[in-house]
């Protein structure tokens, strides 16, 4: 399904974009040396690690450079 963008900051711009796809990737990093001691799957995280909630998809400007989330473009 096709959908349509128009910038909400300069208005003008309504085909020139960057779609950016969003892999969140769950680590334990060590505090003291910030390497990465383990990796999590999105179904198997430890109790304190809460799931990633945000977009799948963020949109950027190709005019302007607004970087923001898909449905921001959409709704304006």
């Amino acid at each position: 399904m096709s959908k349509t963008y128009v910038c909400p900051r300069c208005q003008t711009n309504r085909s020139r974009f960057h779609i950016m796809e969003q892999r969140p990737q769950a680590v334990k990093l060590d505090p003291q040396s910030g390497e990465v001691v383990q990796e999590f799957e999105q179904d198997g995280l430890d109790p304190f690690h809460i799931p990633y909630g945000g977009p799948n998809y963020r949109i950027q400007c190709g005019t302007c450079g607004l970087n923001e989330d898909e449905r921001l473009f959409m709704r304006f």
